[in-house]
């Protein structure tokens, strides 16, 4: 029989922009519809640098805390009412770093079931680590809002980055036909996961519609960047049945160009159950079907082979920072 320890170690955030600070805590016990899970590793994604240096008010994350958004361990315990997870099982999630939910910067977790999926049993802790925020933004937009499926052309912006990567892989499993802007250096990325790269650095808007599409426009264009790239898909998709979706619509847009296209547009706000409550389960349903593309080989994490672990990831969050990561980066916990 395992024995679990009574306390844990955790990096704990008690001033914005300011080094972790490492402690012994107690663990956490499962409550009602929770699991107890041990993490093996965390995800580090764009919004976890922005909660640490404060820029990330909607992420609702009071201090002290512990960060951390993503994770992939092994459940330890279960509270009263969980039935579809036992110990031993290794599971993944986006599972908390907001609205006061802990992270996953520590040994422990006693996180809602309803937000955990079984892992691929292809793919690594690490990697695993790597999935949940981005998957389930890519796949709430182009599965639950745009409705993607064969036969439509797809443009997704930012192709080579974290949410793009996902969302190429996902409308390619529906039966798309992708095209990813990127940068020259990362077109091969793109190539690999079957998109046809787009170089927005020396193609306009209205170049690549053209080409790809004799002017008709993209079925749907993603949005993972916001901004100008927001301003721009509004100007790509197709009259009428054109839709653009966003990870960051967070700006003041004109909607007169995807008005005068009579086109539709989303917004995908993936932190929103954890920060209502509501529809968590709905988390674990789309893992599940992540945990189903990625076994059948359709759908693979594009990582940095940098390791970090709760001694250094700041270093990670620098990488962030600066660009300099090519893929997810990853913190080794356990």
């Amino acid at each position: 029989m395992t024995t679990i320890k009574e306390t844990m170690e955790a990096l704990v955030l008690e001033a914005y922009n300011s080094p972790f600070v490492r402690k012994t805590i107690d663990r956490p016990a499962p409550k009602e519809g929770e699991v107890l899970v041990k993490i093996m590793a965390s995800g580090v994604n764009p919004l976890d640098t922005k909660i640490w240096n404060g820029k990330a008010g909607h992420a609702q994350q009071p201090l002290p805390a512990i960060l951390g958004l993503d994770m992939a361990g092994v459940v330890t315990a279960v509270g009263n009412g969980v039935t579809n997870f036992k110990p031993g099982d290794e599971v993944y999630g986006l599972t908390g770093g907001v609205a006061g939910l802990q992270g996953s910067l520590a040994e422990y977790a006693a996180v809602d079931a309803k937000l955990l999926a079984l892992k691929p049993a292809n793919l690594t802790m690490r990697e695993a680590a790597a999935i949940p925020l981005v998957f389930i933004t890519a796949w709430e937009g182009l599965v639950d809002r745009a409705h993607v499926h064969r036969g439509q052309k797809v443009l997704v912006q930012a192709g080579a980055g974290g949410v793009g990567h996902m969302a190429v892989q996902i409308a390619k499993s529906f039966g798309a036909e992708v095209f990813a802007t990127v940068s020259p250096s990362k077109q091969e990325i793109v190539k690999a996961y079957g998109a046809t790269p787009i170089d927005y650095t020396t193609t306009t808007v209205a170049e690549y519609v053209e080409k790809h599409t004799a002017g008709i426009g993209f079925d749907i264009a993603y949005d993972t960047l916001g901004g100008a790239t927001l301003d721009a898909s509004f100007t790509a998709v197709r009259n009428y049945e054109g839709h653009v979706l966003s990870a960051l619509g967070w700006g003041s847009h004109s909607l007169a160009p995807l008005s005068f296209r009579g086109a539709t547009y989303s917004g995908v706000f993936t932190l929103l159950p954890m920060l209502s409550g509501q529809y968590r389960e709905h988390h674990g349903e789309i893992l599940r079907e992540a945990t189903k593309l990625i076994e059948a080989g359709l759908v693979k994490p594009l990582m940095d082979n940098r390791e970090f672990t709760l001694d250094n990831v700041l270093d990670a969050y620098t990488a962030i920072e600066q660009q300099t990561a090519v893929g997810k980066l990853v913190i080794s916990v356990q």
